[in-house]
Formats: structure tokens, sequence, C-alpha cells
């Protein structure tokens, strides 16, 4: 890796500070120092931002080679079929992973096996069916968190966190954000409100009987231990997404890649 070209955290006022992975665009496109370089498709602006930032260090730098892909791609005028791909990204596999992590297999699936969401039709139908996965999430969260905690309160709430901070990072905040940015009328901002939703309780109810079941000592490795595939894989997901919204591959939504099973 070249000392001069390491991705950064957040955003930065001067170059001296790092550059994040927008603020390298503008430089290598001859813009001014900013992260809103003006040759970026704002969707790929936002995914690539909340990439940057959700990714820890290592991983962050996997982003450079999209970057030069990136530009001159704010006046190409596919920006709605990126918004669309990251839409049903988020429906019929971010959605259903972690569902499948809480053992709810029925709503996963039938996410799943919805047509590609590629408009307002299809998403009208997918939004029946993440109402249903977001009611069942919730009602399986209430069931695991009713369970008397062997290590007390603050022990559960922090089981919650866990698991809706894992489900939200760095992959579904890059294609939630992608998503509003071209989607942003009231059944765009109702699904994207749903898949976060139902996710966070899945994730949330994984860790808790992960926890649960490890009692003591262990809970907190037990909880990144189920955690931790159902995040790599959706980060490798992420970047696939990322790759067919860049210019030399073809737009298009198919069937989802790979089935994330618990």
């Amino acid at each position: 890796m070249s000392s001069d070209y390491v991705l950064a955290y957040g955003t930065h006022a001067r170059p001296e500070d790092g550059r994040c992975a927008m603020e390298w665009v503008s430089h290598l496109a001859g813009e001014p120092h900013s992260d809103e370089p003006t040759c970026v498709s704002p969707v790929l602006r936002a995914m690539c931002i909340a990439l940057n930032d959700g990714l820890e260090h290592e991983p962050r730098q996997r982003l450079r080679p999209y970057l030069t892909r990136t530009i001159g791609t704010a006046d190409d005028r596919l920006d709605d079929r990126r918004g669309w791909m990251a839409m049903d990204w988020l429906i019929r596999l971010y959605t259903p992973a972690w569902l499948r992590l809480a053992a709810l297999s029925a709503p996963a699936r039938a996410l799943e096996e919805l047509s590609p969401v590629a408009g307002t039709d299809a998403l009208s139908v997918a939004l029946d069916v993440l109402d249903s996965a977001r009611r069942d999430a919730r009602a399986a969260r209430a069931h695991a968190f009713g369970v008397p905690s062997p290590t007390g309160w603050a022990a559960s709430v922090a089981a919650g966190l866990a698991g809706r901070e894992a489900a939200w990072a760095c992959a579904g905040a890059a294609a939630w954000a992608a998503a509003r940015v071209s989607i942003g009328d009231t059944a765009g901002d109702r699904a994207r409100a749903a898949t976060r939703a139902a996710a966070g309780d899945a994730a949330a109810t994984a860790v808790r009987r992960s926890r649960l079941a490890a009692r003591h000592g262990g809970a907190r490795d037990a909880a990144r231990a189920v955690l931790a595939p159902t995040t790599r894989r959706l980060t490798e997901s992420a970047f696939d997404l990322l790759d067919r919204m860049l210019p030399t591959e073809l737009l298009e939504i198919p069937a989802p890649a790979l089935v994330l099973t618990a």
C-alpha cells in the first residue's frame, strides 16, 4: 500500500489531515478538496462515504480500486437504476440474512423469493412482505428479551444494542444511504425503515440468544462469534453491489448472488 494513498475515516478540513474516499476522488479528478466531488453520482457518493466510515482501517483500503471508476458518473443518468439496485439488495439479501441468523427462515424466504425490486410496482408488493417480516422480527426479539438474563438488565440492553449496531454497520448503512438518494418518496422511506428495523431486531435476537447460551464469561465472545459470519458476507456482498453500480458493468438487478444462511 502506498503511504501517500491511504483512505482515512471521516472528513478532513485540509488534505494534510488525511483524505477519505471521496476526498481522494476530488484530488484524483483535479477538483478542490471536498468529500462532495461534482464529478461523482450522488448515489455512488453516498454509498462510498458510508462504506468508508463504516469499515475499519484495513478493509477501508479495499475501496481504492473503485474510486477512479466513480469519476464522470455525475451525469450518466443511471442513478435511478443504482438506487433500485440498493433497495433490492436491502430487501432481498440484507434483511433475509439477519432474519436467518435469528432462525426466522420463513420470512427470510418470502423476501428472497420476491421478484427483483426494480420499480414502484415491485416495491409496493415487497412492502407487504417486509411489514410481515418486521412484525416477525419484533415478536422474536420480544420473546428473546423476555427470558430473564443471568447477567442482569444491563447485559440485556447491551445485547440489543450490539445486535442492532452490527446489522446497521457498514453494509446496511451504505445501501440504505444509496437507496435514499434516488428513492426518497414515502414508499421508499417505509421500505428502508422496515429493512433496518427487521434486520436490527433479528440481529439483537441472535445476540441475545448467544449470550443466554454462553451464560457468564463467554457471553461477549459468543455474541461476536455469532455476528461475524453474516457481517463478513454482507460486507463482501456490498462490495459486489458497488462494483455492479459502477461503469463498465451492465446495470441490471439479478437475483441475489448468494443466500446467507444461519
